[in-house]
C-alpha cells in the first residue's frame, strides 16, 4: 500500500513540476530573407545601371523580414511588412504571390495559411508537407546557438505553391510526343539546405520547413536564404498563438489552379483588348 502510495506521490510531484514548464515553452524568432534577382534572358540585354535600379525597385520583395512564434506544438509565422521607400507605399503587386500569415501544428499535422489574391481572401488549410530530412555531422554556430547540418530535395512546387509564373505554366501545360501521347512534364525538386538547434529542442522552422529535432535558424533553398538574426526565449508577456480564421477554406492544390485560372483569364482579356 504504502508502495502505491509512494509512486502515486511521484507522479504528481512529476506533472506539478512539468506541465506547467510545457505550457510555457515558447518562445520568438525573427528571420531575414534575402533572394538573388534573376532577369532571365531579359537580364543579358540590361546594363548594369539597368539592373541596380530593377534591384532598388525590387528591394521589398528580395529582401524581407519575418517572425516565428512557436511553443512545442504550434507556430506562427508572419511577414513583417515594410513601406517602399521609392514609391512610399506597401507592395500590393507582390503580396498576390507571397506567402501570408501562416499556422502550423505539428501534433496534428495541420497547415492553416491566410492568402490574399486580387482582393479574394482564401484560407488554405492541408497537411504539412512531408519533409525527408538526412541530417548530417557538420555543424556551425549561430548566434549563441550550436547548429547542426541536414538537408533534403523537395518538389519546387511544393514550396511555391501559393506563387505564380508563365514558365511554369508552360511547362505543366499538356505536351505531345512524335506518337501523339501525353508528356507528363518533369518534376522539379528544390535541394535545401538546413541549420537546426538542439538546444531548442522544437521541430518548428521558418515557411514550409519544419520536422528537425530542433528550432531551424537557418535556410538556403534555390536562390533564396533565410537566417534566424534573433530568438527570444519564454518572454515575459505570454504569447498567444492562433490559426487564421477568415477567408473561403481551400486546400494547396485547388488554390494555385485558382491563381492559374486567373491569370490565363487575365492574359486573355488583354489579348482581346489589343485586337
Amino acid at each position: 500500500m504504502k508502495s502505491l502510495l509512494f509512486k502515486l506521490l511521484a507522479i504528481i510531484l512529476v506533472l506539478g513540476f512539468t506541465t506547467p514548464e510545457y505550457e510555457t515553452f515558447q518562445g520568438k524568432a525573427i528571420y531575414f530573407s534575402k533572394a538573388k534577382l534573376e532577369l532571365g534572358r531579359w537580364g543579358a540585354k540590361m546594363s548594369e545601371m539597368q539592373k541596380k535600379q530593377i534591384k532598388a525597385r525590387l528591394k521589398n520583395r528580395l529582401e524581407k523580414e519575418y517572425v516565428l512564434t512557436f511553443n512545442r506544438k504550434e507556430s506562427f509565422f508572419k511577414e513583417e511588412e515594410k513601406i517602399d521607400a521609392i514609391s512610399g507605399a506597401t507592395d500590393s503587386w507582390g503580396k498576390n504571390f507571397s506567402p501570408g500569415d501562416q499556422y502550423k501544428n505539428i501534433q496534428s499535422n495541420e497547415l492553416i495559411q491566410s492568402q490574399e489574391f486580387y482582393g479574394k481572401r482564401f484560407l488554405v488549410k492541408d497537411q504539412l508537407q512531408k519533409i525527408q530530412w538526412k541530417i548530417g555531422s557538420e555543424s556551425k554556430k549561430i548566434g549563441n546557438y550550436l547548429c547542426m547540418k541536414a538537408t533534403a530535395s523537395i518538389p519546387t512546387k511544393e514550396l511555391t505553391w501559393y506563387n505564380f509564373s508563365w514558365s511554369d505554366l508552360r511547362k505543366t501545360e499538356q505536351k505531345k510526343d512524335s506518337l501523339g501521347n501525353t508528356v507528363e512534364p518533369k518534376i522539379e525538386m528544390t535541394e535545401v539546405e538546413a541549420w537546426y538547434t538542439p538546444q531548442i529542442p522544437v521541430s518548428h522552422g521558418p515557411a514550409e520547413y519544419w520536422g528537425l529535432p530542433g528550432l531551424i535558424l537557418e535556410v538556403s533553398a534555390g536562390n533564396q536564404i533565410m537566417l534566424c538574426s534573433k530568438v527570444i526565449m519564454n518572454p515575459k508577456d505570454k504569447i498567444e498563438i492562433e490559426a487564421p480564421e477568415k477567408g473561403k477554406e481551400i486546400t494547396k492544390m485547388a488554390y494555385q489552379e485558382t491563381i492559374k485560372g486567373k491569370m490565363i483569364e487575365m492574359r486573355n482579356n488583354r489579348g482581346r483588348r489589343r485586337r
